[in-house]
């Protein structure tokens, strides 16, 4: 079995100072890791590589974090909630993190988790997602729905003698996008 990785050998108290330390994106490794003998004279600190890993995959997950919470912002700007497109969107997007927790799990743990707290962790993730597919199909069937009654409504408006003029059928469509 191989050796336990940075964050289960690291104190939850060092590793929180070590992400704040590189969230504020102002120290370099060397400094860092002067700082954490300082503060943490009786602990076993992580060593220079160590930290530089560790700081990469923690910059990866931040810039992963940045870019979905900047596509939201741009889908919930732009988007204006044609069928619901900022729901679709945020569902996407934690259908997503989801996954890539998973992929994350995979990796990570590798031997040194045990198989059975693997398939537990698992089952977890699975029981959880349940609502979030449950979630996406809901709102798939709302949007059909939302589509045929337009496109019923607009074949009717195109008929001979319709009693739905194109004025009444824009104040619906202006109804149901927002």
């Amino acid at each position: 079995m191989g050796r336990k990785g940075f964050t289960a050998r690291t104190p939850a108290e060092i590793r929180a100072h070590i992400e704040r330390r590189f969230g504020e994106g102002t120290i370099t490794l060397d400094e860092l890791r002067r700082e954490l003998l300082a503060l943490f004279p009786d602990e076993a600190v992580p060593s220079r590589s160590a930290l530089g890993r560790y700081g990469q995959k923690l910059s990866r997950r931040l810039d992963a974090i940045k870019a979905s919470t900047e596509a939201a912002r741009l889908i919930h700007e732009n988007a204006g909630d044609d069928l619901d497109a900022r729901s679709a969107a945020l569902t996407a997007l934690v259908q997503t993190e989801l996954f890539d927790a998973i992929m994350h799990l995979q990796e990570a743990d590798g031997p040194d988790l045990d198989p059975v707290e693997r398939i537990g962790k698992l089952s977890t993730a699975a029981k959880n997602i349940a609502p979030l597919i449950r979630s996406s199909l809901s709102l798939k069937k709302w949007q059909a729905e939302v589509r045929t009654k337009l496109e019923a409504l607009e074949k009717a408006a195109k008929k001979p003698g319709a009693t739905l003029d194109a004025e009444t059928l824009k104040a619906v469509k202006e109804t149901l996008y927002g």
